[in-house]
């Protein structure tokens, strides 16, 4: 338990902070997952338009630290050369 005034403070924000970040990371993952879906149901103009949000999303959390630059960038590579491969 906090014991100084400063302490009690940085708890309080810390707590605050979670469910931020909790949100945006869910909001990425949700939008990952759409685009996921979309390639396994083999409709690539679904997954286009589920592209578009989830990059935008993941860019975001990137910038917000809710994941890593490196990650987000991977996951948006690896979703849009599964994209490309349904075209074929």
């Amino acid at each position: 338990m906090a014991n100084t005034s400063s302490a009690r403070k940085a708890a309080r924000k810390i707590a605050r902070r979670t469910v931020i970040n909790k949100a945006r990371r869910t909001r990425a993952r949700t939008a990952v997952g759409a685009v996921e879906d979309a390639i396994a149901s083999g409709d690539r103009n679904k997954a286009l338009e589920a592209m578009k949000l989830a990059e935008p999303q993941l860019m975001k959390a990137a910038q917000q630290g809710q994941v890593h630059h490196n990650t987000a960038s991977r996951k948006i590579s690896r979703l849009t050369k599964r994209i490309a491969k349904l075209g074929k």
